[in-house]
């Protein structure tokens, strides 16, 4: 997505067209995308290093995670986590359902590196 030096959107080529909105709300969607990823990505990395077995589920949440003993090899803590890359990114029906329903699920706000 072509943006200026202030990060807005260019809205005209360089020849002074407009830019379909439907090709603009496309781009805007890849965008998200590929920082949705990025977060989830630097939140998987983040929670291996904090000792973390990662495993990657289907609906209401993103991430179970498992911390186990180093002696005994039994798993001490169980988590479920939903990873969200902005402040203000809204939490969906089902993850809200998820939540009330199981008490160790927990909303991440990730801020990826290089976005």
């Amino acid at each position: 997505m072509a943006r200026d030096f202030n990060g807005r959107l260019i809205r005209h080529d360089l020849l002074g067209r407009p830019i379909p909105k439907r090709e603009i709300k496309r781009q805007v969607l890849e965008e998200n995308k590929a920082r949705g990823c990025a977060a989830e990505n630097a939140f998987v990395m983040r929670s291996q290093l904090d000792g973390y077995e990662v495993e990657r589920t289907g609906r209401g949440h993103d991430f179970k995670l498992r911390r186990r003993d180093i002696l005994t090899g039994k798993v001490t803590r169980t988590e479920y986590a939903e990873v969200k890359s902005s402040p203000t990114a809204p939490v969906s029906r089902l993850q809200k359902k998820t939540k009330k329903k199981t008490k160790n699920y927990r909303v991440v706000r990730e801020q990826p590196w290089f976005f």
